[in-house]
């Protein structure tokens, strides 16, 4: 068993215990929050972990193995830190840092102290995308990457009242492309590695966040187009354009549906059946790492979490969008 610390009460470590639950190798032993009143109403939910209003506190001592990050973007970096330099693995939330610096101090932390440090980026690691990568060689010369994940907020609907919440504010290192567009590049940066060229445009709120934006990239013999949207919605498949064929994903943040439509008109369907809860995987993977010895993922690699890092930052300059934390 692998004991586990968790930092945030929100919905998405709701979503992470779900599929931890479903490994047989998880147990959470302790829960950070600011609030010991909403870290003890999380906690009754859950056979009453232990828990700390001290993060340090926490991690000191012998209370948990590993610890998963779910704070606001802007504390990753700080937060896997201080659990790094204790000796605790750490999954951390997407995106693994502010800023391409933040990243690489989090890497040679991780490397120092011989700890497991995973970007919990879950789509790179569930069953169809595996099907994906094992089956491009079948539309011939890839010549294009086409993703979309827009999504609007309801927390834009409180913004456009006034009342701007943690998604919309730069302070946090929140905002569209780091929220949301990250499920595209992900992705696209583990299949075909880091673009030899960004051009990124966005559309920056009055709070300085970004609520929607377009990215094009370009690698030597193919292109990438990604859009991403906090404040309008999308339905479109994403693809993988070839000279012999089209792999067409429903979703590309979680990828249910995958089919090849051949130029002859022929459709072959790929997809392989989920079982397990979308974050289940993730969570097996890391386990997976903690427990051979390994310290770090081939599909979630710090390679690939730091080349997003930098196409991330890159296109943020090119909007105008600057976070306190690029500032430190």
């Amino acid at each position: 068993m692998i004991r586990f610390g968790i930092i945030g009460t929100n919905w998405i470590t709701e979503r992470f215990i779900q599929g931890a639950l479903e490994t047989d190798q998880f147990i959470l032993t302790a829960i950070y929050s600011r609030s010991e009143e909403k870290g003890k109403n999380f906690a009754s939910k859950y056979n009453d972990p232990k828990v700390y209003t001290n993060l340090e506190e926490m991690v000191s001592g012998d209370q948990c193995d590993a610890v998963y990050i779910a704070s606001p973007n802007s504390f990753h970096a700080e937060q896997a830190i201080l659990c790094m330099n204790h000796g605790k693995h750490v999954l951390c939330e997407k995106p693994l840092a502010s800023n391409a610096t933040e990243t690489q101090e989090m890497i040679t932390v991780a490397k120092k102290n011989n700890v497991v440090l995973m970007e919990a980026l879950k789509s790179t690691m569930m069953p169809n995308f595996t099907i994906m990568k094992d089956n491009l060689y079948k539309i011939g010369r890839i010549r294009r990457y086409f993703a979309s994940y827009c999504q609007y907020s309801s927390r834009f609907d409180a913004y456009k009242q006034g009342n701007v919440l943690n998604a919309f504010k730069p302070e946090f290192s929140n905002g569209s492309l780091m929220d949301l567009g990250i499920y595209c590049l992900y992705p696209m940066v583990a299949l075909f590695g880091k673009p030899d060229s960004v051009k990124a445009v966005g559309v920056l709120l009055s709070s300085g966040a970004d609520g929607e934006g377009s990215m094009v990239m370009k690698y030597k013999d193919m292109d990438a187009i990604i859009m991403h949207s906090k404040i309008t919605d999308s339905y479109l498949p994403a693809e993988i354009q070839g000279e012999n064929g089209t792999m067409v994903i429903d979703k590309i943040s979680v990828p249910y549906d995958v089919k090849i439509h051949y130029r002859d008109g022929s459709i072959e369907d790929l997809t392989r059946p989920q079982v397990h809860e979308p974050m289940f995987y993730e969570i097996q993977e890391f386990i997976g790492l903690v427990q051979s010895g390994q310290r770090e993922s081939s599909f979630n690699s710090h390679a690939n979490s730091l080349a997003v890092a930098e196409v991330m930052e890159e296109a943020r300059r090119q909007i105008g969008l600057k976070y306190p934390a690029d500032l430190a």
